[in-house]
């Protein structure tokens, strides 16, 4: 392997764009017009479309192209698309949705209650967890730009008054219906409402801090400019930046299994850890202890929404 040290340069990269929203939010059209602002007037769009045909209504939107994947929706026939896509030269690839390789037919998650029949899953997620890399890992080294849309839900959890010792159901926000972190992956990661106004929830781009905007090829050609603005040197230390992101997936998912991890500490976790999943809270096991807690914690949300 030869080894080469270069300047980081904004021009030589590709955006990574994420789109959550509810249903009728318009997700699809604002990753049309996003990806023409992107691609400019005489660049190549391709739409892989797992929403039954849908993607075909909006050809008066502008020109693009469309691959329909029927279920299953595993993520290794969402991979081949894409490489069709780069092979055919596209300069944006739009995947509307990303969500049913999580939670459909032949997704992630159905393919692991075929695989566990009730058993114990854990033992399933050492083959699932493979496919989701690969998912992550064509999208983040494809050629062209990547847009993907993602389902978002009502987010709920039970929460007790220390007075009365009752519990009520608590409303959290809207959750993108993927794995959990999946929008970690994305250079910029946009939420849209209901009256179609969006928002960023992580932006690495900081071009749109603080501010709600309708998603038209003006954001896109936005963020291709940031993207041609000089030779800047952008250093991150992507190890220590990914491993931060598990430490606070894991955080997260201990909180909403109920143990609250604030001014707790870190002897206490652990064990909190390994009660959990079995599993000594070290570096090598992050990936794993949040493949186990992100059962438990959609378990729990299951067994929650059958209470009420």
């Amino acid at each position: 392997m030869t080894i080469q040290i270069r300047k980081a340069e904004r021009s030589q990269s590709k955006l990574r764009i994420g789109l959550a929203g509810p249903s009728g939010s318009g997700k699809t059209m604002s990753s049309l017009k996003l990806a023409r602002g992107i691609a400019g007037p005489n660049g190549k769009i391709l739409m892989i479309d797992t929403e039954r045909g849908s993607g075909d209504l909006y050809a008066h939107v502008t020109d693009y192209d469309i691959i329909t994947l029927a279920p299953p929706y595993a993520p290794k026939n969402y991979v081949e698309a894409i490489e069709a896509g780069e092979d055919a030269g596209y300069d944006v690839i739009i995947i509307d949705s990303l969500s049913h390789a999580w939670t459909d037919e032949g997704g992630l998650l159905d393919q692991a209650d075929k695989l566990s029949a009730g058993g114990n899953r854990f033992t399933v997620w050492a083959s699932l967890t493979p496919q989701h890399r690969d998912l992550v890992n064509a999208m983040l080294n494809s050629d062209a730009h990547i847009i993907g849309t993602v389902r978002s839900k009502q987010e709920y959890a039970m929460e007790k008054d220390e007075k009365s010792g009752k519990s009520s159901v608590k409303k959290l926000g809207m959750a993108p219906v993927q794995r959990e972190g999946m929008e970690y992956e994305f250079t910029v990661f946009m939420d849209i409402e209901q009256n179609h106004s969006a928002h960023t929830s992580k932006d690495r781009t900081d071009l749109f801090k603080d501010e709600v905007f309708l998603i038209d090829e003006s954001i896109g050609e936005r963020l291709v400019n940031w993207l041609s603005q000089g030779k800047e040197v952008v250093v991150q230390k992507n190890k220590d930046i990914r491993i931060n992101q598990k430490k606070v997936m894991i955080v997260k998912a201990l909180n909403e299994l109920g143990f609250a991890t604030k001014d707790v500490d870190i002897e206490t976790i652990k064990a909190k850890v390994k009660e959990f999943t079995s599993l000594e809270l070290v570096e090598t096991n992050y990936d794993e202890i949040n493949n186990r807690l992100a059962v438990l914690v959609q378990e729990k949300k299951i067994a929650d929404r059958q209470k009420k």
